[in-house]
């Protein structure tokens, strides 16, 4: 599962990439800094489970900070998007390509307005957000729309030759998009289509169904950074009021990555997502004037106001709420550390409607083919096969030999 970062040049997308990640990056002033995408991993926040039982866990992959886990997921940062990007303009083709493992979409914006459509720098509010936030799901919509029409006639007429309906072959085309069967099975059936004669679909069809397919195979919140910045709070409001259906939320990734630097050279306590951080008396001793002042100023005008830099909110929201994803723990009832004496070492993160017998194979083939119950570790309950996981459970997998 691949979180992907997205937006026009010059909005901060790479900023917003090394903050969740702390990833050497190339950060610049100008359009097409980034070139080739950046990988990385960013972490999730979520209680940790272990102090559930007065213990602290010890990730084999992430940390522990205070009360809080944090969990790795793969991050990519794309080059940046201009208008007509689907027509190959600026990036476009190549932002397009990799934007194809990505299973959900981060879509960073200037709030403030101060980059025009071509990600160069101009003066607060002489430029609107809201212009990104249609742009974009055009460029994703009609590059959707592109692939289906590829041999779109040829294709409907073999559909409707074999009679076989049109669910399994155009979830076939459209695989590397992360398209399956049923998503086209519920498109069809939504948009009200005759799945047995496509050659009947019109322009406008295609187009709605190329929609409706993004939708679900890369859903997207948008990060509206710079929200340090007077008239961001004013674009704020008035995007909430033009996308009600959008989720928006404001986010300063500069104080982030100020913080987040700040806390790994030990001058500050920060934990990721929190509304305060503490200097330390490292910190005390060489902190200068000017990196007080931009620490005040984090603190008056970014926590007080907004609880939050915006960052981690943004990830935690895009992998928990939007793909409705799971952190699912495997752990013992009679103990909960590991042979090395490590306490939940693993964590998972896994789709809705995920049952026991899907996390049994996702430990181990073999558990899930010799599984014989599974065991709720909070609890100390037996469950079946078909019991649905929650987020933060603790199970553990009982299978024969």
């Amino acid at each position: 599962m691949i979180v992907g970062i997205v937006g026009k040049a010059n909005v901060g997308k790479s900023t917003f990439f090394k903050a969740s990640t702390l990833a050497e990056v190339e950060i610049a002033n100008y359009p097409f800094a980034t070139i080739k995408p950046n990988n990385g991993v960013g972490y999730l926040k979520v209680k940790d489970p272990a102090r559930d039982f007065n213990k602290i866990s010890h990730p084999r992959n992430g940390f522990v900070l205070k009360e809080f886990r944090f969990v790795p997921v793969q991050m990519i940062d794309v080059a940046g998007l201009v208008p007509g990007a689907h027509e190959g303009k600026g990036m476009g083709n190549q932002f397009l390509d990799d934007l194809r493992q990505a299973d959900v979409l981060i879509h960073v914006i200037d709030l403030a307005g101060t980059t025009n459509e071509k990600g160069e720098s101009i003066q607060p509010g002489t430029y609107d957000p809201a212009n990104d936030v249609r742009f974009l799901e055009v460029e994703l919509d009609m590059w959707y729309l592109g692939i289906l029409n590829k041999g779109w006639e040829k294709f409907a007429r073999a559909v409707q030759q074999e009679k076989k309906g049109v669910y399994i072959p155009l979830a076939k085309q459209l695989s590397g998009l992360g398209v399956s069967e049923e998503m086209i099975e519920d498109v069809v059936n939504e948009l009200k289509l005759d799945k047995d004669q496509p050659l009947f679909w019109t322009a406008d069809d295609l187009k709605r169904v190329a929609t409706a397919l993004r939708k679900r195979t890369k859903p997207m919140l948008i990060a509206c950074n710079k929200i340090d910045i007077p008239i961001a709070k004013e674009n704020l409001e008035r995007l909430k009021q033009l996308f009600p259906e959008q989720t928006f939320i404001p986010c300063s990734a500069e104080s982030e990555l100020a913080l987040r630097e700040a806390s790994k050279a030990g001058l500050i306590e920060y934990v990721p997502g929190d509304k305060e951080f503490k200097i330390t008396e490292l910190g005390k001793s060489k902190l200068n004037d000017k990196q007080k002042g931009a620490l005040n100023f984090i603190k008056n005008n970014i926590l007080d106001n907004f609880s939050t830099t915006g960052v981690q909110a943004t990830l935690d929201k895009a992998v928990f709420d939007l793909l409705e994803y799971m952190a699912i723990f495997p752990g013992g009832v009679s103990k909960l550390e590991d042979s090395e004496g490590r306490c939940l070492p693993d964590c998972f993160l896994m789709p809705p409607k995920t049952t026991a017998l899907d996390f049994a194979y996702k430990l181990h083939t073999d558990f899930g083919k010799n599984f014989i119950r599974a065991v709720d570790v909070r609890t100390k309950r037996a469950v079946g096969k078909e019991r649905l996981l929650k987020h933060l459970d603790i199970y553990e997998i009982v299978a024969g030999k």
